[in-house]
């Protein structure tokens, strides 16, 4: 049995609008599964794909009140690209966000809902990922989450490190998922989660118990009766087991 990660989820007080953003930002298209739900996912691409993570956009009550613990890096292909992407951003609506970065050659932006994201100088491991370079998580300790998540899921671990840990797609395609040191602990609910999915034909409660003995937790977030688990990895970051497919 395996997992893999499908897609990321975002909480907004306005997924509409938070969703066209990122529509915009991506270069993708929008879609509905319902009142408070933008789907952000590429055009004529089959869900789901390894070359991409598709993004949901899920409308909350509660507006953001600290930096987020997880967020997106875009990747771009040269100097002038990086310059000419970020002035379109901030044209869309994209703040600039400064989180103590300093002197960096990555713009750190915001989304807007305050939903931070980075706009990185150009990186050979990143020329192929399309335009997400990358998901990133904060943690405590990039080893302890690198040995979860590459047992949790059938993605390639690439580097692990005491301040750094990158996986990837086993395919060789699309973005990273990457876990960096920070001195920050968590303290309220992520507004972006990442969404796994058991392949079609494996046990989805079975899939569900083996995260458990890999130590992530039952989650309750009020989400009620629904076909998908909630379960948080050993640092508190909620995330979605979907049902297999």
């Amino acid at each position: 049995m395996a997992t893999r990660l499908v897609q990321i989820a975002m909480n907004a007080r306005d997924d509409s609008a938070v969703g066209r953003f990122w529509a915009e930002v991506l270069g993708w298209g929008i879609d509905s599964e319902g009142p408070g739900v933008t789907n952000v996912e590429p055009v004529g691409l089959p869900y789901p794909d390894p070359s991409a993570l598709f993004v949901d956009v899920i409308r909350v009550p509660e507006p953001k009140t600290v930096k987020n613990r997880v967020h997106v890096d875009l990747a771009t292909q040269s100097a002038a690209h990086q310059a000419e992407l970020v002035a379109r951003l901030r044209a869309l609506g994209a703040t600039d966000a400064d989180l103590g970065q300093g002197e960096v050659p990555w713009t750190v932006l915001a989304d807007p809902e305050g939903n931070e994201f980075c706009v990185l100088e150009p990186r050979e491991m990143y020329r192929d990922t399309g335009p997400m370079a990358a998901v990133v998580v904060d943690c405590v300790d990039p080893r302890v989450m690198a040995r979860f998540w590459g047992e949790a899921m059938d993605w390639t671990l690439h580097e692990v490190t005491d301040d750094r840990a990158a996986l990837r797609s086993a395919k060789g395609v699309g973005p990273y998922l990457e876990f960096i040191r920070t001195p920050d602990v968590k303290t309220v609910k992520n507004r972006i989660h990442l969404d796994l999915r058991a392949y079609a034909g494996d046990d989805h409660t079975a899939e569900a118990d083996r995260l458990r003995a890999l130590g992530a937790t039952d989650v309750d977030l009020g989400q009620g009766d629904v076909p998908w688990a909630v379960l948080a990895d050993p640092e508190g970051n909620e995330f979605c087991l979907l049902t297999p497919r």
